[in-house]
């Protein structure tokens, strides 16, 4: 990847991972439940299942999926049931703060959630259908290369929903702000399953 391209591929990312979607509404209702500190692992976790997917779309998982209509059928109708059921957990989530012993997404779940966020898979695709070039050398290099410049793009791109999330817990001072908040954004997080499915 030359340094024109790189820096092609990191505006790429930032504007992709900064943008609204299901991992930034998942920070930020992170954030809102339990502060910067204690949603650093869920921050990570977006990052890093969005870097492993870049590199896995990338060597063809990708094009091998949207190639077959059945296994991408199952792997939409999982990936809906995943997003309502998230949903469904932050939507009835409790009061979190500083002090609280609720558990937030962490590294893994955050990861993992990755692979069934529509938005992941549409920018996996079109960064692997735009940056990738049969003059730059081997498919394993240039995936390991979009994969580590989306992730130094990624963690401080998303890092202001996080951080904007934390601090709406001055405004979420009463228990029912906290249940009115975490239902608006469970329901914003169900309802990407809509893009997802069509």
């Amino acid at each position: 990847m030359t340094r024109e391209q790189a820096v092609a591929f990191f505006l790429f990312s930032v504007a992709a991972a900064g943008t609204p979607g299901p991992s930034n509404v998942l920070l930020t209702a992170v954030g809102a439940n339990v502060g910067v500190l204690r949603g650093l692992p869920c921050l990570l976790g977006v990052g890093l299942g969005m870097a492993a997917m870049m590199f896995v779309v990338a060597f063809g998982l990708g094009g091998a999926l949207l190639d077959n209509p059945a296994v991408l059928t199952g792997v939409r109708w999982c990936g809906a049931a995943v997003l309502c059921w998230l949903g469904w957990k932050i939507a009835t989530a409790g009061r979190g703060g500083a002090g609280a012993d609720v558990r937030p997404v962490g590294l893994v779940a955050a990861a993992t959630f990755q692979w069934v966020n529509p938005k992941s898979w549409l920018v996996s695709a079109s960064a692997a259908a735009t940056f990738l070039d049969a003059k730059a050398g081997n498919a394993l290099g240039q995936s390991a290369a979009l994969g580590l410049v989306f992730l130094l793009a990624c963690l401080p791109s998303c890092f202001p929903w996080l951080a904007f999330g934390s601090a709406l817990q001055r405004l979420l001072r009463s228990e029912r702000a906290v249940r009115i908040f975490n239902g608006a954004m469970g329901a914003l997080l169900a309802a990407s399953v809509l893009f997802f499915l069509w």
